[in-house]
């Protein structure tokens, strides 16, 4: 195989790497007993942190955001030459 198509591989296994992981952060980082339970005085008793983490912050998701940009300087890199 030729090593320019192997990055290529490699570029766009890291950017659908980048996308998933930030994703999964998405969602299993906040609190999913709001929805369900609304304002019942249970909710306060759950052990699920206060802050949501719902929204894309460069503070918390920066390794996916490295792994998708990561992955398309290498995709780009080698198309242009």
């Amino acid at each position: 195989m030729d090593s320019r198509l192997l990055l290529i591989w490699i570029g766009a296994l890291l950017i659908i790497c980048g996308v998933v992981y930030g994703a999964a952060l998405a969602l299993w980082g906040g609190r999913l007993s709001d929805a369900r339970l609304g304002s019942s005085p249970k909710a306060e008793a759950s052990l699920e942190p206060r802050q949501s983490t719902r929204f894309f912050s460069f503070k918390t998701h920066w390794p996916a955001f490295a792994l998708v940009l990561i992955g398309a300087i290498l995709i780009l890199t080698k198309t242009a030459f």
